[in-house]
């Protein structure tokens, strides 16, 4: 089984949005038992808070489940455990450096790496709609970049 890791520094917007839109991509693509995804946060802000009210409005008008996720905060051994640590900006990739050792940085990576050229129109960050409040962007680019991550997954790994 393939394990993905999402993370952001909330854990409540971005990464739990990628979680629940890469979950439905798998469902429909019938992997649901070849691919694991989970999200976390590199912050201790939200424990077991569930996604943004945001996050939750946009996934409910596109008609997907964000049942069972909760925030959490990333550890050492999410890094031991995942196949892909994916992260959301340059921040959140810089935190998960600061403490993964030996081949766990070989499993970091953008989620900008898997949209069309690896990058979104705007370069590798997710902006955060904790700040913008433009959740509408944060679904278009979790749409596109899980896509591709389900296209590389089915070619390189499947």
């Amino acid at each position: 089984m393939i394990s993905i890791l999402f993370v952001c520094l909330g854990n409540i917007c971005r990464s739990t949005m990628a979680e629940a839109v890469m979950r439905h991509k798998i469902a429909q693509a019938g992997l649901d038992g070849d691919i694991l995804v989970d999200s976390a946060g590199t912050s201790r802000y939200h424990p077991g808070d569930p996604p943004h009210k945001g996050t939750r409005h946009k996934l409910d008008e596109m008609g997907i489940s964000y049942e069972g996720i909760f925030a959490r905060q990333i550890t050492r051994q999410d890094l031991d455990r995942f196949d892909y640590i994916i992260c959301m900006d340059r921040e959140n990739y810089q935190d998960c450096l600061s403490f993964a050792s030996g081949d766990n940085k070989n499993k970091l990576c953008y989620f900008a790496d898997f949209a069309p050229g690896g990058t979104f129109s705007h370069g590798k960050d997710v902006p955060d709609p904790w700040y913008t409040g433009n959740f509408d962007q944060t679904y278009d680019l979790a749409d596109t970049a899980c896509a591709g991550l389900l296209e590389y997954l089915q070619r390189e790994e499947l």
